[in-house]
């Protein structure tokens, strides 16, 4: 298994303490937004300005090595899980994010009618939903 350092010099990027903080968090599982990377960085470097987070993720989602997504209505998250083809789906009571494999089979609007030339590389689908949690809330709202 590759270290930090060793993935970012195959991804042709520099290694940095910046980018080895970002890259170790982000490995460390979850779909994270910038301020609580941020705040993880800064419990192990002290001193790094949000605008070098924004610029790491930005270097390590380019070189492949992170992956950022844009639920509707919600910040933008990262995560490490990137390359596979894989979509998520949320939870419209709490916003929690999970991750699930790529659809495949016959199913409505998993590939486009017309691509209009383009070579299509991935789909981004997010499925909507209430997770367990709020779905027990909700019930214990309508019994109450």
């Amino acid at each position: 298994m590759s270290t930090g350092a060793e993935l970012l010099r195959e991804h042709g990027l520099r290694v940095t303490r910046p980018r080895l903080a970002v890259l170790e968090i982000l490995t460390g599982g979850g779909h994270l937004e910038v301020d609580e990377i941020a705040q993880r960085v800064r419990g192990r470097l002290d001193s790094v300005s949000t605008q070098a987070i924004y610029d790491v993720l930005g270097a390590l989602s380019r070189a492949g090595l992170a992956r950022r997504i844009e639920p509707s209505g919600g910040p933008a998250r990262y995560e490490a899980r990137a390359g596979d083809n894989h979509h998520h789906i949320v939870c419209r009571g709490c916003g929690a994010i999970t991750d699930v494999d790529c659809a495949v089979g016959e199913r409505p609007c998993l590939m486009p009618a017309e691509v209009h030339g383009f070579e299509l590389a991935e789909a981004e689908i997010t499925f909507w939903g209430l997770c367990p949690p709020c779905q027990a809330r909700r019930e214990a709202d309508i019994v109450s």
